[in-house]
């Protein structure tokens, strides 16, 4: 019999693509984590039921989609519908995924087409999207559209019929149509982080550390939106950012910023350090998160500095 230790040698190679499977089901980085955990040992206690079928990896992906489901169900965690489209301030839970994992995982043997579609369902749009949609009709889509999964695949691990299945996939796909951003086939990303992106963040970034609210309001478009998970607050527009800028960038007060570039589920991002007045050091403080669309920032999704430590990035500078 297989001991403890070989058969967790034989799942580790798993571990990184589930975990980005995990966390499109959840949005929480945090809760992805242990769902991987929960799974390597649901299929430790299972193994005597592999009658090998199916591959060692749809296994899995059977066991860590049930494993989300049913802390789904235990949460009964719900977001409310939004006339306006999803928007990061109404999943509290969501956080970001370092691009560093995704490439781990792109790594792994994924082509550049599929890398592509993997970078258009990790977006933080996406990831509110569909946070959005019942937990059966986000497996169904999750396996479906984004791990090309067949109807009888799909309705196999979800324990239905075919019909119903592709019933939950029709729902899903409408759903997620109602809440992602208008124009979205117009900012879905290329393989790589485009010249624009980078060159929009490095505006950012100056503009930040100078202080200079003029400098960032041109590279924003107009109806910009800014939201602070889990924070509930919502910014729609140049001029309702005025007065936040008026007071992020007052120096006598807060002190100087100092920015570093990154990038987390495949969209530019700007770690912002404050160095407080007294202060000799600058110190963690948040994570802006951009939305790119053309030649303009849609959409800015700001966190704390609780990601900082996945991403590598130090404490202080």
């Amino acid at each position: 019999m297989t001991d403890e230790a070989t058969f967790a040698a034989q799942l580790e190679p798993h571990r990184r693509e589930l975990q980005v499977h995990c966390y499109r089901m959840l949005g929480s980085f945090d809760e992805a984590e242990d769902l991987v955990q929960e799974t390597f040992l649901r299929a430790w206690r299972k193994r005597a039921s592999y009658e090998g079928r199916a591959t060692v990896r749809a296994w899995l992906y059977r066991i860590a989609t049930n494993a989300c489901l049913d802390l789904l169900a235990r949460n009964k965690r719900r977001v409310a519908p939004s006339a306006a489209g999803a928007n990061p301030s109404e999943v509290p839970w969501l956080e970001p995924v370092p691009d560093r994992l995704l490439d781990e995982v792109a790594a792994g043997g994924v082509d550049p087409e599929e890398a592509i579609v993997a970078k258009e369902t990790i977006e933080l749009a996406f990831l509110v999207a569909i946070q959005h949609l019942p937990p059966r009709q986000r497996a169904a889509l999750i396996l479906r559209d984004v791990l090309g999964w067949s109807a009888k695949e799909t309705a196999e691990l979800l324990e239905s019929t075919v019909a119903s299945a592709n019933s939950a996939l029709q729902r899903a796909r409408a759903g997620l149509e109602q809440q992602l951003p208008e124009r979205r086939s117009a900012w879905a990303p290329d393989a790589d982080p485009s010249e624009q992106e980078r060159a929009l963040l490095a505006r950012f970034m100056d503009a930040h550390e100078r202080a200079d609210a003029s400098g960032l309001a041109d590279m924003l478009r107009e109806d910009v939106r800014v939201t602070m998970p889990p924070f509930p607050m919502v910014y729609d527009g140049i001029d309702a950012l005025r007065p936040l800028w008026e007071h992020a960038f007052d120096r006598d007060a807060h002190g100087d910023w100092r920015l570093v570039p990154t990038r987390v589920n495949r969209q530019p991002a700007a770690a912002s350090y404050l160095r407080r007045p007294g202060d000799t050091e600058f110190r963690a403080f948040k994570l802006d998160v951009l939305r790119v669309e053309g030649d303009v920032i849609a959409e800015i999704t700001t966190f704390g500095e609780q990601p900082f430590a996945r991403l590598g990035l130090p404490p202080t500078l």
